[in-house]
């Protein structure tokens, strides 16, 4: 065991970061984030995008492709100005990191670090600005975390933010990558080389993945016997097989151009949970699937995830109430969004919530997708 490993985000704090002013919230091996349309749950997931692209990118890269610094800005900032994220990490052997990150711009709109900080175990290793920076304020246009000479004495979180999937699969991107682009593209969360990261994978762990996804996807396709890989020598392109049966001794081929949009993502979805190593962002999960099969996803997440050597964090945005009854999900895991004049507000749930799901053997959907319900919704009607 590494002592240095970091297994998941404990807590997260925000201000002024897109739709939240001020926040301050737990979390577990697994969240399940509710909210109305535009309350903030991908700008929520965001987060920890961004802490990958910080890491990977630097921080220059990071605010960029998310319009600039006044584009993260919460609008609901009034007398403190700065953005500041700080997540709280356990690692291996009761080990807690703290790392923080404060910004704001410069005169030349260029995202400028107004505090960074490190703590390991409640001990600093890391404070800014420094001395050095005082002296060289260009040194404040990037963080610690992505120089390989400052932040030797937190790889471990470093490593960890890189870690970070973000996972949204589109059928129709799996089907024809070629149509959404002209130039290769790597790790694309939309599915564009969902295939060929299958086919790169070594063959023992993926023939291993995808028996196991053959037998949960059984749920939803009964007559699905097998999944393999292939790749057509002509033109290098790889394509999902799925061997059906049916009256024919010999049963029937099909590749993933003839595949259901709702197999295509069930599938992918269950590779995505054996892909890497990090928190497992997925937003809406439940896109094109049955509300039985979406009922079932939770626990086969926590099936699937458990049966790893290292379990992984999974942090899951939806609208569905099918989703939310699954009995095993504890209040604790659900994280309500609610917008406010001041900004969107995370809470987990109340006392009175957690009393009536035990209580009254009910659970998250009955209790509380009401409560981040749109207000009004009686008046989406047509005048006619």
């Amino acid at each position: 065991m590494q002592v240095n490993k970091i297994s998941y985000v404990s807590r997260v704090g925000l201000r002024n970061w897109k739709n939240f002013q001020e926040v301050d919230i737990p979390l577990t091996w697994r969240a399940f984030i509710i909210g109305p349309n535009a309350s903030g749950k991908s700008n929520f997931l965001d987060v920890f995008r961004f802490l990958k692209d910080v890491a990977l990118n630097g921080l220059n890269r990071a605010v960029e492709v998310r319009g600039g610094v006044s584009a993260i800005r919460c609008l609901s900032a009034r007398r403190y100005p700065d953005i500041t994220v700080e997540v709280e990490l356990q690692g291996n052997e009761g080990v807690v990191w703290c790392y923080a990150l404060s910004l704001n711009q410069d005169n030349q709109r260029r995202p400028i670090i107004k505090r960074e900080s490190v703590q390991k175990n409640g001990q600093s290793l890391l404070v800014r600005p420094s001395a050095e920076d005082k002296e060289d304020p260009e040194r404040l246009t990037q963080t610690a975390l992505e120089q390989i000479s400052e932040n030797r004495p937190f790889r471990s979180v470093a490593d960890f933010f890189k870690s970070v999937s973000y996972r949204h699969l589109i059928p129709q991107i799996v089907r024809n990558p070629a149509d959404f682009t002209t130039r290769p593209v790597k790790n694309d969360p939309y599915g564009r080389d969902f295939l060929r990261r299958m086919w790169e994978t070594n063959k023992r762990t993926r023939d291993s993945r995808l028996n196991k996804i053959s037998q949960a996807i059984k749920i939803a396709v009964p007559q699905l016997s097998k999944l393999s890989l292939e790749m057509d020598e002509k033109t290098g392109i790889v394509h999902l097989i799925g061997r059906y049966e049916h009256w024919r001794p010999s049963g029937a081929k099909q590749d993933e151009s003839q595949f259901s949009d709702g197999t295509l993502r069930l599938l992918g979805l269950l590779w995505t949970v054996f892909e890497g190593s990090g928190p497992l962002l997925l937003e809406e999960p439940e896109i094109s699937l049955h509300p039985e099969l979406v009922r079932r996803l939770p626990s086969v997440f926590y099936r699937l995830t458990r049966e790893r050597k290292q379990p992984r964090q999974i942090i899951i945005s939806t609208h569905s109430e099918e989703m939310l009854r699954d009995e095993g999900i504890a209040p604790t895991e659900v994280l309500l969004l609610q917008p406010s004049p001041n900004g969107t507000e995370i809470s987990l749930p109340d006392e009175a919530d957690i009393r009536a799901m035990r209580e009254g053997r009910l659970t998250a959907a009955d209790v509380l997708m009401p409560k981040v319900a749109p207000q009004n919704i009686h008046q989406l009607e047509l005048p006619w």
